[in-house]
């Protein structure tokens, strides 16, 4: 290993946004020991409509600041960051900028744990129109399981009602209920919903009562926690050089304030945020 690890470092969870406390959550229930910074590029969310090249250059931006702030592993808890960057990230950047450290992604993790969802063969994925137009999620699943067959649907309401807070209202209710029609009447044999969005665990309970008793919601967040910690056993020289003590950081790039108020619609507990410069 090189000098960057001549010292403990902390696992970076990033998002655009709130919805990667949902992972981070999951996470510290599955690894409580270790020291993670979570920061949210709130000043330029949402990713979700934005391009592949807008979307790289502000994940990377983000990683690199995470890399500054002595993260040694980094989760881009996004799923359209995970689709329209992280792979340029692994394979372009990570060789040349920080060799010995790693970014993960959110839709490999789910992507595999397919297999042991579906008995029918046919998943349904609901996302934003990022993550969906992306095709990320048919293609890694395809990759691992050729025979599942992949059923999309963007769900461009459902960020916006969940961060104004107005995700339990009957206005609510009415776009999810009609994007769930809608995918369901797409194909008839979908017996597995994966939530290709961190957000939309908060509504998981409202898509339950849309969906038939026989098909299952899943959301990521033990998904990819389980991942992380089966990856740091498989790692051992990067696990060894994370730092433990249970403490959570966050961060932000635009108001504290502001994020505090909204990430508590997440985290559910009181959150001390601090603001950060990408520059």
């Amino acid at each position: 290993m090189t000098d960057y690890y001549s010292k403990k470092m902390k696992i970076g969870v990033f998002d655009s946004g709130y919805g990667g406390l949902t992972i981070l959550k999951e996470i510290r229930k599955v690894l409580p020991q270790y020291n993670y910074i979570y920061l949210g590029d709130n000043a330029r969310t949402p990713y979700g409509t934005r391009s592949y090249e807008v979307v790289y250059d502000y994940t990377l931006q983000c990683v690199k600041r995470l890399f500054d702030m002595d993260c040694c592993l980094i989760i881009i808890a996004c799923n359209t960051a995970s689709a329209k960057a992280l792979r340029t990230i692994q394979q372009n950047d990570l060789p040349y900028i920080a060799p010995d450290r790693r970014v993960l992604g959110v839709i490999r993790p789910t992507a595999e744990s397919v297999g042991s969802l579906t008995q029918t063969g046919t998943v349904g994925i609901l996302g934003t129109v990022g993550t969906i137009q992306s095709h990320s999620y048919d293609i890694e699943i395809k990759k691992l399981f050729p025979s599942v067959e992949v059923v999309s649907q963007a769900c461009p309401m459902w960020v916006p009602l969940i961060e104004n807070n107005e995700h339990l209202t009957s206005g609510a209710d009415y776009f999810i209920k009609k994007d769930i029609d809608s995918i369901l009447a797409k194909n008839k044999n979908i017996d597995t919903l994966i939530l290709g969005c961190t957000h939309y665990p908060l509504v998981a309970k409202s898509i339950e009562r849309f969906v038939p008793q026989h098909i299952k919601v899943v959301t990521q967040g033990k998904i990819v926690a389980y991942s992380l910690e089966d990856y740091l056993t498989r790692h051992r020289e990067l696990s060894e050089h994370c730092s433990q003590g249970g403490n959570v950081e966050f961060f932000t790039t635009e108001s504290e304030q502001k994020f505090s108020e909204y990430a508590s619609i997440f985290w559910q507990e009181p959150i001390e945020a601090k603001t950060i410069s990408l520059n």
